[in-house]
C-alpha cells in the first residue's frame, strides 16, 4: 500500500495541466499566474516626495539658512516644477514628483509658515535626499516583479496593476463537481427518519474549495444504486474536469463507486493509502483526462483526504507547487500506535513567549466530525507504534 508522499506524487503525475486564459486584473484574485510580470518603468518612476512638507536645496539649508520664500505648491499628480532659487522652497505633498533643484523634504511638522515665507526648525533640511523615495530604488524598468506559478493575492494584484497589466494570463480554474453518495443521507432542513443522517460532507468539501478561490463548484447527491451511479457519473465526466466523490469506496457490498468508475472508463491509479484516517481513498483518470477523487465517506476522512491530496493536486494542475512547508511543534506528548501514517486534528496556539504550538484534539474516530469544529487543521505523524514528545515538529495542514 502506498505511503502518503508516494500517493501525492503519483496523483500529481496523472493530472493534466489546466489551460491558460486571459482575465481582467480585477478578476484574478486567487488565480495562479501563468506569465512573468516585468516592471513597466522604474519603481518609483521619479524621485518621489515621501512626506508632506517643503522641498528645499539641502546645500542652502546646510549653510544654516532656515527662512525660505514659498515659491508655489506642488501636489501629487501635478507636473514637475523647478526651484527658481536656493532661497526658495516649494510646498509638496506625499507622492508628488520632487521639484527640479530640490534634494530634500522637510516634514510639515518641522516648519512654520507666515506671510509667504517658511521657517524650518533648526537642524532640519541639511541632509541630502531626506524624506525622498529615490527613483528606481525599489526596482528598475524591466525587472522581474512576479514569476509564473505564483498565486495572485492582494499584493500580487497590486504589483501586476502597477506594471500596467489590464489583463493577466492565469490558469483556468477546473470545473469541479462534488458528489456525495449514500441512501442514508438527508439534506439539511428536510424531514429525517431515525435511521438517516444529515448530508454534510459535500457542504464541507464545497466550502473548502470556495475558501481557496475555486468558484466553478457544482454539487450532486447519488444513491447507492449502480445504474444511477453509472448514468450520473458518466454525465459529470462529460461536463467537469474534476470529480470529488464522498463515500462508497471501501469494501462493503454497497461500496459501488470504484467498480462503477472503472465500468465507465475511469482507470484506477491508486486505491488505498497507508494512513489513518482515510485509508480507502481512490484516485483515477479518464481517457479524456478527467480526474476523479473518491474519498472515504466518514467526515474526518473526507476532509483529511481533501486537504492532504485533492487541494495540492488541483494547484499542481494549475501550475503552482503547493507542497506545504509549514511545520509546527506539538504542545503535548502523543502516542501513535497504528503502523500507518497518522493525521491528528490540532488547534494552533501561542504561549507567553509567542511560540507556536499544535494542541492535539481528541476525536472519537473518523466519524466524529463535531470534534473538528474550532480546530485549525491536522498534523502528519509517521507510522507507529511510536511516542512523540512535546516539541516534536510535524508537518501542518490547515483546513
Amino acid at each position: 500500500m502506498l505511503e502518503p508522499l508516494a500517493a501525492e506524487k503519483l496523483i500529481a503525475e496523472h493530472l493534466p495541466c489546466m489551460p491558460i486564459e486571459s482575465l481582467p486584473v480585477s478578476q484574478c484574485a486567487g488565480a495562479v499566474l501563468r506569465e512573468n510580470v516585468y516592471a513597466e518603468r522604474d519603481h518609483p518612476p521619479f524621485d518621489r516626495v515621501a512626506m508632506d512638507g517643503v522641498a528645499v536645496a539641502s546645500s542652502a539649508a546646510a549653510t544654516g539658512r532656515r527662512r525660505f520664500r514659498l515659491q508655489l505648491t506642488q501636489a501629487a499628480g501635478d507636473p514637475v516644477t523647478s526651484l527658481e532659487s536656493a532661497d526658495n522652497c516649494i510646498e509638496v505633498m506625499t507622492g508628488a514628483v520632487l521639484p527640479i533643484g530640490c534634494d530634500a523634504v522637510v516634514p510639515v511638522e518641522r516648519i512654520q509658515s507666515a506671510d509667504g515665507y517658511v521657517e524650518i526648525d533648526e537642524g532640519q533640511g541639511s541632509l541630502a535626499w531626506a524624506n525622498v523615495h529615490r527613483r528606481a530604488s525599489d526596482r528598475t524598468q524591466g525587472a522581474l516583479l512576479l514569476a509564473t506559478g505564483n498565486i495572485l493575492r492582494a499584493p500580487e494584484i497590486a504589483v501586476a496593476a502597477s506594471a500596467g497589466m489590464a489583463r493577466i494570463r492565469v490558469s483556468s480554474q477546473p470545473a469541479v463537481v462534488v458528489v456525495s453518495t449514500g441512501n442514508e443521507l438527508v439534506e439539511p432542513g428536510d424531514p429525517m427518519a431515525p435511521h438517516q443522517i444529515r448530508r454534510s460532507n459535500a457542504y464541507a468539501v464545497a466550502a473548502a474549495l470556495r475558501q481557496r478561490g475555486f468558484q466553478r463548484v457544482a454539487d450532486d447527491h447519488l444513491p447507492d444504486d449502480a445504474q444511477i451511479l453509472r448514468q450520473q457519473l458518466r454525465m459529470h465526466l462529460n461536463t467537469h474536469e474534476v470529480l470529488v466523490i464522498s463515500g462508497g469506496v471501501s469494501m462493503g457490498r454497497f461500496d459501488l463507486v470504484p467498480k462503477v468508475l472503472e465500468e465507465i472508463g475511469v482507470r484506477c491509479i491508486l486505491h488505498g493509502i497507508a494512513q489513518r484516517p482515510g485509508k480507502p481513498m481512490w484516485f483515477g483518470t479518464s481517457n479524456e483526462g478527467r480526474a476523479v477523487f473518491a474519498l472515504p465517506g466518514n467526515p474526518v476522512s473526507t476532509l483529511v483526504c481533501l486537504i492532504r491530496y485533492v487541494m495540492p493536486a488541483l494547484y499542481v494542475a494549475m501550475g503552482f507547487a503547493t507542497a506545504t512547508n509549514e511545520r509546527i511543534a506539538m504542545a503535548a506528548p502523543i502516542t501513535w500506535k497504528p503502523s500507518l501514517t497518522g493525521f491528528i486534528p490540532v488547534r494552533v496556539s501561542h504561549d507567553d513567549w509567542a511560540r507556536t504550538w499544535a494542541v492535539p484534539c481528541t476525536t472519537n474516530g473518523s466519524g466524529d466530525f463535531a470534534a473538528l469544529a474550532l480546530t485549525d487543521g491536522f498534523v502528519e505523524l509517521p507510522p507507529g507504534p511510536a511516542d512523540f514528545a512535546k516539541g516534536y515538529v510535524a508537518r501542518l495542514y490547515r483546513w
